[in-house]
Formats: structure tokens, sequence, C-alpha cells
């Protein structure tokens, strides 16, 4: 007896975009208005104790150094690592360095809940605390978990609406896919970024909210408020604008493939005991010249967490960054100068970056031509130039301090030509934000500036 299938019809999804530009546009949702949004960010600051507190490594709570490598890892053998990398990059190799980096091969869920109130879609984000925010407190996705998180290896309560993104089925997703983390201080990290709409009722909670895409598009103009890990989430969904583009989707995805064949990158994990050029004291490893970052502890508590007090590494950047896209109108079309930016992390060599990124503290030393390219256009753009400048915190969890000023910028001829050098491409907007639908594409300082780009074109409408 031959079983019957129920098969079901396809949604259509080409009405996303005109849902996602109504939410956009507004700037009063269900929760209220954006002073109701302060006003509730206020109480939950005030409701719970922060602290987080410098401590030796000695003071680590089932942390430890390995006797026979030196890594910094849990007692479980889960959460993360901090291990060492041998990178040379060239064939022959023309840069060698080592440094620490940190291992974590899990693959953690970023998820947004959205739900239509009032024929306006909402996303739910969460006022949550990570012990590396420089402001402690921001704004989160609904789920922002470890796989060690959400299976309960740190033995507390358990992560809130976890099931609307493990069990998926019953739910429709906007959005779903791999997404690689800071190549820079992750060796082939991924998280999986999420967007599922749900229909019924959801619990409420007092460290959650709903949110129209203009109120998270307002949000996003004040410094250290949207959390990394909620904007990379948000990039993934599909943005309302033009398909023309300087370039065909072919031709970019080829000069992407040529890229990756051009950077030769070879990595290579080793003990962070022999990871020559950096030292380790009783509260931190630090490069011999001070520069690039530090591997640090701390000791945290947080009453609105999973668990309320533990003791962690975290890494902390010397300097703040400089994060920006050159964009210019080519024949009435947006398009953003991105980089093809080789990370010692990432599983694929090269993704598509910011024109620039980087901690200019770390090139104080060198002279302006051995400078990133364009940072010295970013470092001297006149402010009627500047279309967008907020300081941004990355992640939260696993670093300390670590702040970038990230910027939308017009430029000209002068300052970025059509025809850009070696490394450089011209992308349209819309061609950045259908990458982004797609994993391991376009790294997570440009999902950010794609995000923050996604908020200035619907502010504008």
């Amino acid at each position: 007896m031959t079983a019957q299938i129920a098969l079901t019809r396809p949604r259509d999804d080409q009405g996303l975009p005109a849902r996602l530009a109504r939410s956009a546009a507004a700037r009063h949702g269900v929760s209220g208005s954006l002073e109701d949004f302060h006003a509730w960010f206020a109480r939950r600051r005030a409701a719970t104790r922060f602290a987080v507190d410098r401590i030796p490594f000695g003071d680590l709570d089932g942390w430890y150094f390995r006797d026979d490598t030196g890594d910094l890892v849990h007692r479980s053998g889960r959460f993360f690592s901090v291990g060492g990398l041998r990178v040379a990059v060239g064939d022959p190799p023309t840069a060698t360095w080592h440094q620490p980096i940190i291992g974590q091969p899990e693959i953690g869920i970023l998820g947004i809940m959205a739900k239509e109130f009032d024929g306006v879609l909402h996303f739910l984000v969460q006022a949550k605390m990570e012990p590396g925010n420089p402001n402690l407190l921001q704004l989160s996705p609904s789920v922002q978990a470890t796989r060690s998180n959400y299976t309960g290896v740190h033995q507390g309560a358990a992560v809130r609406y976890l099931e609307y993104f493990t069990q998926a089925e019953g739910h429709r997703v906007l959005s779903d896919v791999l997404q690689s983390e800071h190549g820079s201080w992750f060796y082939r990290k991924r998280n999986r970024n999420m967007v599922v709409e749900v229909s019924g009722d959801v619990p409420p909670h007092e460290d959650f909210r709903w949110l129209t895409l203009g109120q998270i598009a307002e949000l996003l103009r004040y410094d250290n408020l949207v959390n990394m890990d909620s904007r990379s989430v948000l990039a993934s969904l599909p943005a309302d604008v033009t398909p023309r583009a300087l370039h065909s989707d072919t031709e970019l995805l080829s000069w992407l493939a040529a890229m990756r064949s051009a950077h030769f990158v070879r990595t290579e994990r080793i003990p962070l005991r022999s990871a020559s050029g950096w030292t380790r004291g009783a509260a931190s490893i630090d490069h011999e010249r001070g520069r690039y970052f530090s591997v640090v502890a701390v000791a945290v508590q947080a009453g609105n967490r999973e668990v309320a007090q533990w003791t962690q590494p975290l890494f902390e950047p010397r300097g703040e960054g400089v994060v920006a896209f050159l964009t210019r109108e080519i024949e009435g079309v947006p398009h953003i100068l991105v980089r093809a930016r080789a990370e010692a992390g990432f599983l694929d060599t090269v993704e598509f970056g910011p024109t620039v990124q980087t901690i200019p503290e770390n090139h104080a030393h060198l002279p302006p031509e051995k400078h990133p390219p364009f940072l010295d256009v970013v470092s001297g753009v006149r402010p009627d130039r500047v279309r967008y400048s907020v300081l941004q915190s990355e992640e939260g969890g696993r670093f300390l301090n670590a702040v970038s000023r990230y910027m939308v910028i017009d430029a000209d001829e002068s300052m970025a030509p059509l025809a850009p050098p070696f490394g450089f491409r011209w992308v349209s907007h819309g061609q950045l934000a259908e990458m982004a639908r797609h994993g391991h594409y376009v790294n997570v300082h440009a999902r950010t500036l794609l995000t923050c780009l996604n908020a200035l074109a619907a502010r504008a409408r």
C-alpha cells in the first residue's frame, strides 16, 4: 500500500519586502513610542544589578591553562577555548605572525521573532547584559545562545523562546543562514542567524519588547544600543531596493571567486604557549609591542541572565576601531565600495568587507603609504559627507570594550574612483543585501553597516 503524502504549496515571499517597508515606516508600534521604549529600557537597567570586574587568571572559576599546550580552556570541555594560531599570507609568504585565537566549534542560534500587529510587522528584542559591552545592557535578538548555553552545560535557567527557533516548522521562516563571526579573533566560528514569524500568542516577559523596523532604525542612531548580533540578524532580511547595478551578479560572484583564489592564507592551530611575540602575565596575555589586543579575565554578576554569576576570559582590543562604507550613486543607483577582506579565521579566506575596517592605532607607527587603503580618506572626511557615524560595540560575550566608529560616507571620484584599486569593487546596495542572505559572503562588520544603510534608506523613504 502506497503511503499518502500531503504536499504543501510553497509560500510566495514576493510580498515580504513591502511588509518590511511598512514596518520600516512605522515609528510607533504596539509597545508605544520611542519615548516609551527609552523609559522601559531605563527600568530594565535599574531593575537588575550588573557588575564586571577584572580579575587575575588565577581567580577564574572552571577555567585553567593546560599544562601541555598552555591553552586556556573550560573544565567542561565546552563553551570556548583560547589557543594559538600561526598565519602565513602569500605564496611564498609575504607576511607571517602568531596570535591567540578563540576556538568555538559550536554553532549558536541568533534568532529574532517577528509578529504582525495591526498589519505591521514587529520584532522581539531583548534587553540583555553582556560582560564586554561598554554600557553592559544592549538590545539583543529574541534568542542569543551558544549550543553550550541552550543545552544546559552552564546548569542555569532555560533559554527563553528557544523553541520558536529549534522547532520552527510550525512558523514562517523569513531568513535562516549560517554567518561567519570576527575572523581576526575567532577560528572558523559560525552562528545561525534566523528571523521567524509567528502568529500565535507569545508569552510576555518584562525583559523583551516588540519594536517595528522603523523604531529599530531610530535606535541604531544611538551609540552602543543595538548589539552586534541583532545587527547581523537584521542584515539577512531582504531590502526593497533597485536590482540595477554597475556589475552583474555573475560578474560580482566571479570577482569574489578570483579574490579567494588570489589571497593565499595558510593557518595552523598551535599551542598558545608557542605563540611567539605574546607574553602571559598574571592578569593578561599581551603582544610584546603593546598592539592589537590582550586576553584578560573578568568576574560577572547579572541578575537577568540564565546564570547569575560567572567568570570568563575576554579579548580586549587596543584602541577604537574605524569601520566605513564609501558610497556613490552610479547612474542614479546607490553603490557601495566593498573590499575583498581576508581574515585568518574565515572558513573561506575572503568575504565582502567594508571599505575600511581597522584599528588606526595599530598603524600609527607606519608611514602614511603603509596605512590601509582609504583610511586617510575616511579620517579626513568633511562632516557634510558623513551620512552615518555612530559608535557600535562588537560581540560583548567574547570581546571587552571592542568599540568601532561605524560610518557611511558619500564619496566622489577624488575620494573613491569608479575604477578602484585591486581588491575593491563597487556593488549596488541591492546586491550586497542579497549577498547577506547567504552564508560566508558578507562579513560581520559589513553586515552591521548594511543594517545601518537599510535603516538610512527606510528613514529617507
